[in-house]
């Protein structure tokens, strides 16, 4: 059965009740007045329907890997913060980061696992707006800070003479901080556009958390702003980072391929193939999502892997083919067994 899509028709009422007590969910409309001026103050989000009995595996699975992304990326922030010899560029943005990750993932995968043990959820509507402006600075801030990385990584490499008279302290913190003010220009960019529209009715949405297409498509008002300033924001905050991220590593992989040694090539790569296997994980989950239609269960999966098992292997990622942070995580738990005995 599908969901009418007003309210306002003479059988939308009797639809919706209809609706309602044949699905598990329990949907909840409050404050919601039926006229031309109703307002919706509450969303429901459906989101992995007929999971039927294996939502508490999913919902295990869910926690433990919410637990092991918060551990992970913690565990990598106070790594890089006690090892000295970690108080490298490299470093401080890998630490930027984990916040990010630590951010985006506490901003999705709680609410996610409210909604895959009661098989759905109902938020506040305002809720679900800065759910997403989180996510969106959390999306943004992570395209910029990959960037940087990258250009981190092409200055050890390319120009490795010049690296620490370029890559110093001063520009480490610009850098971020840039990163830092860019992502809170499309955060009010996207407010007030979105501020401008009006939501009258219907409240559902068939995802797991407020993504910006299926919150517009709940507006009974003109999206063509909206639309818009998403397509002018991603050139900036999408499309221009991955472009300099290829070309980065082209540059990158011509110096490493002038390099006579197979042990000097292996050696090389190796400082960037971290970075380069999170970025390949982060735009190409990105990517494929925004390629697929809105609603589906297939966009629900790739939506997934750039919001819950990309913050979850990154810290992974970097920790596993990393010999500095090993070292350093190994004498940082011997230094706390010791004081603990």
């Amino acid at each position: 059965m599908s969901f009418p899509e007003t309210f306002g028709s003479s059988h939308s009422r009797a639809a919706v009740l209809q609706y309602c007590s044949s699905t598990p969910i329990q949907f909840i409309f409050l404050n919601m007045q039926h006229s031309n001026s109703s307002t919706v103050t509450e969303i429901v989000l459906l989101g992995f329907q007929n999971l039927q009995n294996v939502h508490l595996y999913f919902f295990l699975l869910l926690l433990i890997i919410y637990c092991v992304t918060i551990c992970g990326n913690l565990l990598i922030i106070l790594v890089v913060s006690y090892s000295r010899p970690l108080h490298s560029p490299m470093y401080f943005f890998l630490t930027q980061l984990s916040f990010i990750d630590l951010l985006l993932s506490t901003t999705i995968v709680p609410n996610m696992l409210h909604i895959v043990l009661y098989e759905g959820r109902s938020m506040s509507f305002i809720g679900c707006l800065i759910q997403f402006n989180v996510f969106s600075a959390s999306e943004s801030l992570e395209c910029l800070l990959l960037t940087v990385m990258s250009y981190d990584r092409y200055q050890a490499i390319c120009n490795p003479l010049h690296y620490t008279s370029v890559m110093d302290l001063t520009f480490c913190l610009r850098a971020v901080l840039l990163c830092w003010v860019m992502m809170f220009v499309i955060m009010f960019t996207l407010s007030g556009t979105m501020s401008r529209l009006q939501f009258c009715g219907p409240n559902i949405i068939d995802h797991f958390f407020c993504d910006l297409d299926p919150i517009i498509e709940l507006s009974c008002s003109d999206t063509f702003i909206v639309k818009i300033s998403d397509m002018i924001l991603v050139v900036p905050f999408a499309l221009c980072p991955f472009t300099v991220i290829m070309v980065s590593y082209f540059y990158i992989l011509f110096t490493i391929l002038k390099i006579p040694s197979v042990t000097g090539r292996q050696k090389t790569f190796s400082t960037c193939s971290s970075h380069l296997a999170v970025v390949s994980m982060f735009y190409g989950s990105l990517i494929c999502s925004y390629l697929f239609p809105n609603t589906g269960n297939v966009k629900k999966i790739l939506s997934l892997f750039y919001t819950v098992i990309t913050p979850l292997f990154n810290p992974m990622i970097y920790s596993l083919n990393n010999r500095d942070i090993k070292q350093a995580l190994r004498k940082l738990l011997r230094n706390m067994s010791t004081s603990l005995k």
